[in-house]
Protein backbone atom coordinates (compact mmCIF):
# COMPACT_ATOMS: atom_id res chain seq x y z
CA UNK A 1 0.00 0.00 0.00
CA UNK A 2 1.33 3.52 -1.16
CA UNK A 3 1.95 6.58 1.87
CA UNK A 4 2.56 9.82 1.47
CA UNK A 5 6.23 10.33 2.96
CA UNK A 6 5.60 13.18 4.97
CA UNK A 7 1.91 13.10 5.89
CA UNK A 8 0.80 14.93 9.00
CA UNK A 9 4.25 16.95 8.76
CA UNK A 10 2.89 20.66 8.96
CA UNK A 11 4.82 23.77 7.05
CA UNK A 12 4.31 27.15 7.03
CA UNK A 13 6.10 29.05 3.95
CA UNK A 14 6.82 32.34 4.43
CA UNK A 15 8.60 33.65 0.65
CA UNK A 16 9.85 35.70 -1.96
CA UNK A 17 12.04 33.34 -3.66
CA UNK A 18 11.36 30.89 -6.15
CA UNK A 19 13.52 28.60 -4.21
CA UNK A 20 11.38 28.33 -0.95
CA UNK A 21 8.11 28.21 -3.03
CA UNK A 22 10.11 25.25 -4.85
CA UNK A 23 10.94 23.74 -1.35
CA UNK A 24 7.49 23.65 -0.36
CA UNK A 25 5.64 22.15 -3.21
CA UNK A 26 8.72 19.49 -3.08
CA UNK A 27 7.46 18.72 0.26
CA UNK A 28 3.33 19.22 -0.42
CA UNK A 29 3.94 16.90 -3.18
CA UNK A 30 4.94 14.12 -0.67
CA UNK A 31 1.82 14.71 1.53
CA UNK A 32 2.68 17.87 4.17
CA UNK A 33 0.42 20.08 4.86
CA UNK A 34 1.72 23.61 3.43
CA UNK A 35 0.55 26.70 4.93
CA UNK A 36 1.48 29.53 2.59
CA UNK A 37 1.94 33.33 4.24
CA UNK A 38 1.46 36.01 1.41
CA UNK A 39 1.33 39.45 1.82
CA UNK A 40 -2.17 40.95 1.76
CA UNK A 41 -2.76 42.84 -1.04
CA UNK A 42 0.28 42.20 -3.38
CA UNK A 43 0.60 38.12 -2.70
CA UNK A 44 3.90 36.57 -3.74
CA UNK A 45 5.91 38.41 -5.98
CA UNK A 46 5.25 35.38 -8.32
CA UNK A 47 2.10 36.39 -8.89
CA UNK A 48 3.38 39.20 -11.03
CA UNK A 49 5.51 37.24 -13.21
CA UNK A 50 4.16 35.24 -16.44
CA UNK A 51 3.39 33.99 -18.32
CA UNK A 52 -0.25 35.05 -18.10
CA UNK A 53 -2.98 33.96 -20.37
CA UNK A 54 -3.02 36.49 -23.56
CA UNK A 55 0.03 38.32 -21.81
CA UNK A 56 -2.86 40.19 -19.79
CA UNK A 57 -0.91 40.23 -16.42
CA UNK A 58 -3.30 38.76 -13.69
CA UNK A 59 -1.79 37.69 -10.06
CA UNK A 60 -4.32 34.51 -10.05
CA UNK A 61 -3.47 33.47 -13.42
CA UNK A 62 0.53 33.25 -13.15
CA UNK A 63 2.32 30.58 -14.63
CA UNK A 64 4.68 30.76 -12.36
CA UNK A 65 2.64 30.68 -9.34
CA UNK A 66 0.01 28.62 -10.11
CA UNK A 67 2.87 26.01 -11.27
CA UNK A 68 4.92 26.72 -7.74
CA UNK A 69 2.01 26.35 -5.25
CA UNK A 70 -0.27 23.64 -5.93
CA UNK A 71 -1.12 21.18 -3.28
CA UNK A 72 -1.14 24.43 -0.50
CA UNK A 73 -3.20 26.31 1.77
CA UNK A 74 -3.28 30.07 1.38
CA UNK A 75 -3.18 32.76 3.47
CA UNK A 76 -2.57 36.86 3.94
CA UNK A 77 -0.68 38.26 6.73
CA UNK A 78 1.51 40.80 7.60
CA UNK A 79 4.21 39.85 9.66
CA UNK A 80 5.87 43.23 10.20
CA UNK A 81 2.75 44.40 12.37
CA UNK A 82 2.83 43.21 15.89
CA UNK A 83 -1.13 41.79 15.73
CA UNK A 84 -0.02 40.14 12.80
CA UNK A 85 4.02 38.90 14.59
CA UNK A 86 1.34 37.46 17.16
CA UNK A 87 -0.75 35.17 14.59
CA UNK A 88 2.40 33.95 13.09
CA UNK A 89 3.92 32.85 16.13
CA UNK A 90 0.70 31.21 16.99
CA UNK A 91 1.18 29.74 13.98
CA UNK A 92 4.75 28.61 14.12
CA UNK A 93 3.49 26.85 17.31
CA UNK A 94 1.34 24.49 15.62
CA UNK A 95 4.02 23.84 12.73
CA UNK A 96 6.86 21.14 12.42
CA UNK A 97 8.89 23.09 9.71
CA UNK A 98 9.01 26.99 8.81
CA UNK A 99 10.11 27.63 5.02
CA UNK A 100 11.56 31.00 4.71
CA UNK A 101 14.00 33.66 3.30
CA UNK A 102 14.82 36.58 5.57
CA UNK A 103 18.24 37.63 5.75
CA UNK A 104 19.81 37.37 8.94
CA UNK A 105 19.28 41.08 9.92
CA UNK A 106 15.68 40.69 8.84
CA UNK A 107 14.71 37.44 10.85
CA UNK A 108 16.71 39.73 13.52
CA UNK A 109 14.28 42.50 13.05
CA UNK A 110 11.17 40.71 13.06
CA UNK A 111 12.35 37.68 15.82
CA UNK A 112 12.06 34.86 13.47
CA UNK A 113 15.91 34.08 13.93
CA UNK A 114 15.72 30.25 14.70
CA UNK A 115 17.03 30.68 18.57
CA UNK A 116 13.64 32.83 18.68
CA UNK A 117 11.92 30.29 17.15
CA UNK A 118 13.12 27.31 19.32
CA UNK A 119 12.39 29.07 22.07
CA UNK A 120 8.48 29.41 21.55
CA UNK A 121 8.61 25.61 19.45
CA UNK A 122 11.68 23.63 20.28
CA UNK A 123 10.84 20.79 17.36
CA UNK A 124 10.42 23.27 15.06
CA UNK A 125 12.76 22.87 11.93
CA UNK A 126 14.30 25.79 10.04
CA UNK A 127 14.69 26.31 6.43
CA UNK A 128 16.37 29.29 5.56
CA UNK A 129 17.11 29.66 1.77
CA UNK A 130 18.93 32.68 1.23
CA UNK A 131 21.43 33.86 -1.84
CA UNK A 132 24.42 33.48 0.06
CA UNK A 133 23.57 31.72 3.65
CA UNK A 134 23.07 32.78 6.75
CA UNK A 135 26.75 33.33 7.27
CA UNK A 136 29.56 35.16 5.98
CA UNK A 137 29.87 38.02 4.11
CA UNK A 138 27.95 38.47 2.19
CA UNK A 139 24.64 37.01 4.80
CA UNK A 140 22.58 40.05 4.42
CA UNK A 141 22.83 40.49 1.06
CA UNK A 142 19.65 40.32 -1.40
CA UNK A 143 20.81 38.72 -4.71
CA UNK A 144 18.40 38.60 -7.90
CA UNK A 145 18.99 35.65 -9.99
CA UNK A 146 21.72 36.92 -12.21
CA UNK A 147 23.88 38.28 -9.49
CA UNK A 148 23.18 34.68 -7.44
CA UNK A 149 24.02 32.53 -11.18
CA UNK A 150 27.90 34.79 -10.96
CA UNK A 151 28.75 34.33 -7.56
CA UNK A 152 27.75 30.60 -7.93
CA UNK A 153 30.44 30.63 -10.71
CA UNK A 154 27.85 29.45 -13.64
CA UNK A 155 27.72 33.00 -15.44
CA UNK A 156 31.48 32.09 -16.01
CA UNK A 157 31.11 29.81 -18.30
CA UNK A 158 27.62 30.36 -19.88
CA UNK A 159 27.50 32.23 -23.37
CA UNK A 160 29.55 33.89 -26.16
CA UNK A 161 33.34 34.85 -25.49
CA UNK A 162 32.01 37.72 -27.24
CA UNK A 163 28.80 38.73 -25.67
CA UNK A 164 27.73 39.72 -22.54
CA UNK A 165 27.77 36.69 -19.77
CA UNK A 166 24.17 34.98 -19.15
CA UNK A 167 22.69 33.10 -16.37
CA UNK A 168 20.71 29.89 -16.50
CA UNK A 169 17.36 30.73 -17.58
CA UNK A 170 13.94 30.50 -15.93
CA UNK A 171 14.89 30.19 -12.35
CA UNK A 172 17.13 27.28 -12.48
CA UNK A 173 19.50 28.10 -9.56
CA UNK A 174 15.96 28.23 -7.73
CA UNK A 175 14.60 24.87 -8.70
CA UNK A 176 18.11 23.45 -7.68
CA UNK A 177 18.54 24.94 -4.33
CA UNK A 178 14.27 24.50 -3.55
CA UNK A 179 15.15 20.41 -4.35
CA UNK A 180 18.10 20.48 -2.47
CA UNK A 181 16.85 22.44 0.32
CA UNK A 182 13.73 20.12 0.59
CA UNK A 183 16.05 16.80 0.85
CA UNK A 184 17.49 18.20 3.83
CA UNK A 185 14.52 19.43 5.58
CA UNK A 186 13.02 15.91 5.18
CA UNK A 187 16.31 14.87 6.72
CA UNK A 188 15.93 17.17 9.89
CA UNK A 189 12.55 16.40 9.73
CA UNK A 190 13.09 12.24 10.42
CA UNK A 191 15.95 13.24 12.92
CA UNK A 192 13.36 14.44 14.49
CA UNK A 193 11.21 11.93 14.54
CA UNK A 194 13.96 9.83 15.50
CA UNK A 195 13.89 11.47 18.99
CA UNK A 196 16.05 14.73 18.26
CA UNK A 197 15.21 18.32 18.09
CA UNK A 198 14.26 21.07 15.62
CA UNK A 199 17.18 22.17 13.44
CA UNK A 200 18.31 25.10 10.90
CA UNK A 201 18.96 24.17 7.62
CA UNK A 202 20.73 26.92 6.03
CA UNK A 203 20.52 26.72 2.66
CA UNK A 204 22.87 28.96 -0.03
CA UNK A 205 21.44 29.26 -3.08
CA UNK A 206 24.68 30.28 -4.80
CA UNK A 207 26.76 27.49 -2.56
CA UNK A 208 24.23 25.16 -4.30
CA UNK A 209 25.20 26.02 -7.58
CA UNK A 210 28.62 25.91 -6.98
CA UNK A 211 28.31 22.29 -6.03
CA UNK A 212 25.88 20.73 -8.23
CA UNK A 213 27.01 22.31 -11.63
CA UNK A 214 30.04 24.08 -11.48
CA UNK A 215 31.57 22.14 -8.70
CA UNK A 216 33.65 20.33 -11.62
CA UNK A 217 35.97 23.33 -12.84
CA UNK A 218 37.59 23.33 -9.37
CA UNK A 219 39.66 20.16 -10.03
CA UNK A 220 40.12 20.58 -13.58
CA UNK A 221 41.96 24.12 -12.60
CA UNK A 222 43.85 22.14 -9.54
CA UNK A 223 45.08 18.92 -12.49
CA UNK A 224 44.96 20.68 -15.71
CA UNK A 225 45.64 24.31 -14.37
CA UNK A 226 42.73 25.25 -16.98
CA UNK A 227 39.92 27.84 -16.08
CA UNK A 228 37.80 28.02 -18.90
CA UNK A 229 36.30 30.74 -20.64
CA UNK A 230 32.97 31.08 -21.95
CA UNK A 231 32.61 28.68 -25.21
CA UNK A 232 28.86 29.62 -26.78
CA UNK A 233 27.45 26.64 -27.62
CA UNK A 234 30.62 24.00 -27.12
CA UNK A 235 31.70 23.21 -23.96
CA UNK A 236 35.32 24.16 -22.78
CA UNK A 237 37.42 21.54 -22.57
CA UNK A 238 36.93 17.79 -23.70
CA UNK A 239 36.85 15.74 -26.90
CA UNK A 240 35.24 16.17 -29.96
CA UNK A 241 31.77 16.64 -30.06
CA UNK A 242 30.92 17.97 -27.25
CA UNK A 243 28.64 20.77 -28.54
CA UNK A 244 24.68 21.66 -29.22
CA UNK A 245 24.60 21.51 -33.62
CA UNK A 246 21.84 22.51 -35.80
CA UNK A 247 19.72 19.50 -37.21
CA UNK A 248 17.22 19.98 -40.05
CA UNK A 249 14.31 21.03 -37.30
CA UNK A 250 16.58 22.63 -34.12
CA UNK A 251 18.93 21.65 -32.46
CA UNK A 252 20.86 17.91 -30.82
CA UNK A 253 23.19 18.04 -28.01
CA UNK A 254 26.44 15.99 -27.93
CA UNK A 255 28.40 14.45 -25.46
CA UNK A 256 31.09 11.79 -26.52
CA UNK A 257 33.80 11.60 -24.34
CA UNK A 258 34.96 7.72 -24.30
CA UNK A 259 36.42 6.52 -27.48
CA UNK A 260 34.53 3.59 -27.50
CA UNK A 261 31.43 5.68 -27.78
CA UNK A 262 33.14 7.76 -30.12
CA UNK A 263 33.96 4.81 -32.78
CA UNK A 264 30.03 4.41 -32.51
CA UNK A 265 28.90 7.51 -33.08
CA UNK A 266 30.97 7.29 -36.29
CA UNK A 267 29.27 4.65 -37.51
CA UNK A 268 26.01 6.05 -36.68
CA UNK A 269 26.88 9.13 -39.10
CA UNK A 270 28.26 6.32 -42.06
CA UNK A 271 32.16 6.57 -41.16
CA UNK A 272 32.50 9.39 -43.49
CA UNK A 273 35.76 9.56 -45.50
CA UNK A 274 37.11 12.57 -43.72
CA UNK A 275 37.45 10.36 -40.32
CA UNK A 276 40.59 8.74 -42.38
CA UNK A 277 42.50 12.13 -42.29
CA UNK A 278 45.05 12.46 -39.13
CA UNK A 279 44.16 16.00 -38.86
CA UNK A 280 40.16 15.27 -37.80
CA UNK A 281 41.56 11.56 -35.43
CA UNK A 282 42.97 13.82 -33.04
CA UNK A 283 39.60 14.95 -31.23
CA UNK A 284 41.26 16.99 -28.17
CA UNK A 285 42.64 19.54 -30.90
CA UNK A 286 39.22 19.42 -33.14
CA UNK A 287 37.23 20.29 -29.57
CA UNK A 288 39.97 23.28 -28.81
CA UNK A 289 41.67 24.40 -31.78
CA UNK A 290 39.25 24.57 -34.77
CA UNK A 291 36.01 23.20 -33.60
CA UNK A 292 34.37 25.18 -36.66
CA UNK A 293 35.80 23.46 -39.08
CA UNK A 294 35.40 19.73 -37.50
CA UNK A 295 31.90 20.67 -36.87
CA UNK A 296 31.18 21.63 -40.70
CA UNK A 297 32.32 17.63 -41.69
CA UNK A 298 28.99 17.20 -39.30
CA UNK A 299 26.62 19.71 -41.03
CA UNK A 300 25.53 17.56 -43.79
CA UNK A 301 24.46 14.48 -42.02
CA UNK A 302 22.66 16.60 -39.16
CA UNK A 303 21.12 19.07 -41.28
CA UNK A 304 19.23 16.07 -43.19
CA UNK A 305 17.94 14.25 -40.25
CA UNK A 306 15.16 15.86 -37.83
CA UNK A 307 15.58 15.74 -33.73
CA UNK A 308 13.40 12.85 -34.02
CA UNK A 309 15.39 10.81 -36.31
CA UNK A 310 18.81 12.13 -34.56
CA UNK A 311 17.38 10.58 -31.53
CA UNK A 312 16.82 6.94 -32.77
CA UNK A 313 20.02 7.34 -34.25
CA UNK A 314 21.75 7.98 -30.99
CA UNK A 315 19.94 5.29 -29.06
CA UNK A 316 20.21 2.93 -31.84
CA UNK A 317 24.66 3.11 -31.12
CA UNK A 318 24.43 4.09 -27.76
CA UNK A 319 25.97 7.40 -28.21
CA UNK A 320 25.21 10.16 -25.00
CA UNK A 321 23.40 12.89 -27.02
CA UNK A 322 19.59 14.61 -26.80
CA UNK A 323 17.85 16.80 -29.16
CA UNK A 324 16.89 20.99 -27.57
CA UNK A 325 13.53 20.39 -26.57
CA UNK A 326 11.53 23.53 -27.42
CA UNK A 327 8.42 24.24 -24.83
CA UNK A 328 6.05 23.15 -27.54
CA UNK A 329 8.38 19.87 -27.81
CA UNK A 330 8.01 18.93 -24.18
CA UNK A 331 4.21 19.53 -24.03
CA UNK A 332 3.38 16.77 -27.26
CA UNK A 333 6.21 14.68 -26.20
CA UNK A 334 4.84 11.03 -26.66
CA UNK A 335 6.76 9.81 -24.23
CA UNK A 336 6.05 12.46 -21.59
CA UNK A 337 2.34 11.58 -22.36
CA UNK A 338 2.31 7.60 -22.06
CA UNK A 339 4.09 8.12 -19.09
CA UNK A 340 1.15 10.67 -17.95
CA UNK A 341 3.63 13.44 -17.12
CA UNK A 342 1.22 15.94 -16.97
CA UNK A 343 -2.31 16.43 -14.54
CA UNK A 344 -5.05 18.37 -14.86
CA UNK A 345 -5.95 20.64 -12.19
CA UNK A 346 -8.96 22.92 -12.06
CA UNK A 347 -8.30 26.53 -10.57
CA UNK A 348 -11.49 28.84 -9.97
CA UNK A 349 -9.58 31.83 -12.00
CA UNK A 350 -7.69 30.18 -14.25
CA UNK A 351 -9.76 27.07 -15.40
CA UNK A 352 -8.80 23.59 -15.93
CA UNK A 353 -5.03 23.61 -16.83
CA UNK A 354 -2.43 20.93 -17.26
CA UNK A 355 0.51 20.68 -15.23
CA UNK A 356 3.64 18.93 -15.11
CA UNK A 357 3.93 16.34 -12.06
CA UNK A 358 7.38 15.70 -10.79
CA UNK A 359 10.40 14.57 -12.65
CA UNK A 360 10.73 11.32 -10.67
CA UNK A 361 8.59 8.61 -9.10
CA UNK A 362 8.51 6.87 -5.87
CA UNK A 363 6.85 3.49 -5.65
CA UNK A 364 6.34 3.57 -1.98
CA UNK A 365 5.59 7.21 -1.96
CA UNK A 366 4.10 8.55 -4.80
CA UNK A 367 3.28 12.10 -5.12
CA UNK A 368 0.29 13.26 -6.34
CA UNK A 369 -1.09 16.88 -7.72
CA UNK A 370 -4.57 16.90 -5.56
CA UNK A 371 -5.21 20.58 -5.67
CA UNK A 372 -4.32 23.91 -7.47
CA UNK A 373 -2.56 26.82 -6.28
CA UNK A 374 -4.32 28.56 -3.92
CA UNK A 375 -6.30 32.21 -4.60
CA UNK A 376 -4.76 35.29 -2.12
CA UNK A 377 -6.23 34.71 1.06
CA UNK A 378 -7.92 31.58 -0.07
CA UNK A 379 -7.60 29.80 3.85
CA UNK A 380 -7.75 32.63 5.70
CA UNK A 381 -10.68 31.32 7.81
CA UNK A 382 -9.55 27.71 7.75
CA UNK A 383 -6.60 28.22 9.25
CA UNK A 384 -6.44 31.41 11.57
CA UNK A 385 -10.45 30.63 12.59
CA UNK A 386 -10.25 26.94 12.46
CA UNK A 387 -6.69 26.05 13.65
CA UNK A 388 -5.80 28.91 15.37
CA UNK A 389 -9.60 29.54 17.65
CA UNK A 390 -9.56 33.07 16.13
CA UNK A 391 -13.36 34.73 16.37
CA UNK A 392 -14.47 35.46 12.71
CA UNK A 393 -15.51 38.61 13.88
CA UNK A 394 -12.04 39.30 14.72
CA UNK A 395 -10.72 37.98 12.06
CA UNK A 396 -12.89 40.61 9.62
CA UNK A 397 -11.69 43.52 11.32
CA UNK A 398 -8.05 42.51 11.01
CA UNK A 399 -8.97 41.96 7.96
CA UNK A 400 -10.09 45.49 7.21
CA UNK A 401 -7.02 47.04 9.12
CA UNK A 402 -4.83 45.21 6.39
CA UNK A 403 -3.22 42.71 9.00
CA UNK A 404 -4.96 39.74 6.70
Amino acid sequence: MSVKALAGVRVVEFSRRVSVSCCAKVLADFGAEIIKVETPGSGDPARQHGPFPGDRPDPEKSGLFLTLNTNKKGVTLDARSPKGRELLTQLLRKADVFVYDLTPAEADALGLTHADLNAENPGLVCTLITPYGATGPYKDFQGADLSVNAAGGITHGVGFLNREPLCLPLFQVSYMAGLTAAIATTMAVLYRGAGGEGQLVDISESDVLAVLIDGIHLPTYVYRGTSGHRNGRRARMGRFPNTVIECKDGWVCLHVPQLEQYLRFFKMIGEPEWGKNPRYRDRRAMAEEYPDEAEALLAPWFKSHTKQEVLEQLMAYHVPGSPVLTTDDIFHSTHLRERGFFSVLTHPNAGALEYPTPPYRMSDTPTELVQPAPTLGQHNAQVFVDLLGLAPDDLKRLAADGVV
